[in-house]
């Protein structure tokens, strides 16, 4: 759920920075047209996604205190959680607009959320297979990584199509 919920926020986050700040001519209302700052958009995005992360952290410590210590070290892992720079990029690069941006920061968050609980399932169904010696642990979980990647890429072209 904090994956999700970091993912919805910032995208439109980031999209803002990007087209108000950082765009080629994006500074243009400032009296700066042709000040071009999209060389920092990596070092802007991470740190955005390590604030909001900071952010989501210092909220769910002040009103959910068990469900922190649950959390532990895994919460602050989410900063370096690539699916969520990889959605600040992808909005970018596909151009999206405000809304768009926000609907694909849920969109992807839900679908991070399905994958890794289908990941999750179909492990703990491993956990009671006959699994060959040699594929155990990290080499089927490579194999079941693959499998599901081509499945979700289905969706691709359902949506282009």
């Amino acid at each position: 759920m904090a994956v999700t919920f970091v993912l919805s926020v910032t995208a439109p986050v980031n999209w803002l920075i990007y087209y108000y700040l950082l765009a080629p001519g994006a500074l243009s209302w400032a009296g700066f047209p042709e000040v071009n700052l999209e060389f920092l958009k990596f070092i802007i995005f991470i740190a955005v996604i390590a604030a909001i992360v900071q952010a989501v952290e210092m909220i769910i410590d002040k009103y959910s205190p068990p469900l922190y210590m649950a959390l532990g070290v895994y919460l602050p892992l989410i900063a370096v959680n690539c699916a969520i720079l990889g959605a600040s990029l992808f909005m970018v690069e596909r151009n999206y607009t405000f809304l768009e941006t926000v609907f694909y920061g849920a969109g992807s968050g839900f679908g991070w959320t399905l994958a890794i609980v289908t990941m999750a399932g179909i492990r703990k169904k491993l956990s009671y297979a006959d699994v060959p010696k040699g594929l155990e642990g990290f080499g089927i979980s490579m194999i079941i990584t693959g499998l599901m990647a081509m499945a979700f890429m289905l969706f691709s072209g359902i949506i282009s199509a």
